[in-house]
């Protein structure tokens, strides 16, 4: 395929499904095969001295860039759309974002985040750019527009993550664009939710659309990579940053990733009609005092995410009615095809307890019970469901009081 980039390219004109198998690929350029190789590279040679002080050559150094980083880095190009001038690669999810707030914040720099987020990048905040002189203020994620009442003369940056991370708040990210680029200040967000396919975060207003690679793009729970795609103004910056820092990532993830972006729109539909058949049992049970899945009709940021977004996955939560821990234990310790464990993304599913009182700090967290998170994968809904009802028989059998 013609390289992204090239004049009048033909990928601009294919949807992203097709554009997620053809994007990134040029066999003739390796023989024909229809994958690009997995170069494990550091030192590149130069045919003079001239050629090397020069910088004659298409690649530099092993950490500025390979065919096996190039063709990952088009087609999440390709992927966010029109909108995105580039892509920066990263070790890991938390790696990606840390490295995009360090690229656009400095000393003096105030930052607002919401309070919904991923609580690993609230403790980068709190305590690493705080040793910088960089001050964070968390805000409500539900602020949308009146954000604008939070910025300060230094506010450089908004930080967006939507749906919230275990709470899955969908926040108005158009109208805090909106509040924050008047203001001169850059909007960051946490897309790996969604993904582009979901929410093509930069033709939304967002000027650093951040992924944890980890989750859905590698999908089979085997590989740790982030990525930072960035509109044209910012993207320079943001690449600078990230080869000063010395971050890169290993060839065989880079390949991981690109093999799981190929499948990434027919296991995307699988999680999200199961995550949603899921769903909808679960908020069936008398056991159950909500689901927050931003999908569902009765979730109260369904008509934002019906504006914005054009597709979900199959990750939410749920709230039991008040119950004693142990109940809850049991129900989880009962399953045998939901998994406990972090992360999420891959193709197995995935359920664990969690509490957000002690994380919040901006908003009060009172669910009303006892919740769980659930990421449904790629099994059999039947099965999964049959899984369940073992958990809820687990959890019948616990005293309630």
């Amino acid at each position: 395929m013609k390289r992204a980039g090239d004049n009048d390219d033909p990928l601009a004109k294919l949807t992203p499904r097709t554009r997620l198998t053809v994007a990134g690929r040029d066999p003739f350029d390796h023989h024909g095969y229809v994958n690009t190789p997995v170069y494990h590279a550091s030192t590149l040679l130069y045919p003079t001295a001239e050629d090397f002080l020069a910088r004659r050559s298409r690649y530099k150094y092993g950490r500025r860039g390979t065919p096996t980083s190039e063709a990952l880095e088009d087609a999440l190009r390709q992927l966010e759309g029109e909108s995105c001038a580039g892509v920066a690669l990263l070790p890991s999810g938390l790696a990606a974002v840390s490295a995009a707030l360090l690229a656009v914040l400095q000393a003096g720099d105030h930052l607002l985040m919401t309070d919904s987020v991923y609580e690993p990048t609230r403790v980068f905040c709190d305590k690493y750019l705080s040793r910088y002189g960089i001050t964070t203020t968390y805000y409500d994620p539900l602020i949308g527009a009146d954000i604008a009442g939070l910025l300060q003369p230094n506010t450089r940056a908004v930080f967006v993550e939507s749906p919230g991370s275990l709470s899955f708040e969908i926040q108005d990210i158009p109208a805090i664009s909106a509040a924050a680029h008047a203001h001169g200040a850059l909007v960051l967000m946490d897309n790996t939710w969604a993904t582009p396919l979901g929410f093509p975060a930069l033709d939304r207003g967002v000027d650093l659309s951040i992924q944890a690679g980890t989750k859905y793009i590698g999908g089979h729970s085997d590989v740790m990579i982030g990525m930072v795609s960035a509109h044209a103004g910012i993207v320079r910056q943001l690449k600078e940053a990230v080869f000063t820092m010395g971050l890169c990532v290993g060839p065989d993830d880079m390949y991981l990733a690109l093999r799981g972006l190929r499948t990434l729109s027919a296991r995307l539909a699988v999680h999200e009609e199961s995550g949603l058949a899921v769903a909808r049992w679960l908020a069936a049970r008398p056991e159950v005092l909500t689901v927050m899945h931003p999908a569902l009709e009765s979730d109260s940021g369904h008509a934002l995410w019906k504006r914005d977004f054009s597709g979900a996955c199959g990750l939410f939560a749920v709230v039991f009615k008040p119950v004693p821990d142990a109940a809850v234990h049991a129900f989880l310790n009962a399953l045998t095809l939901f998994g406990i464990g972090a992360s999420w993304g891959g193709y197995e599913s995935l359920a664990i307890p969690f509490d957000c009182t002690k994380i919040r700090t901006a908003t009060r967290w009172a669910p009303g019970g006892p919740t769980v998170r659930f990421h449904v994968g790629l099994e059999d809904i039947g099965d999964l469901i049959a899984d369940l009802e073992r958990g809820f028989a687990a959890f019948a059998a616990e005293p309630k009081a």
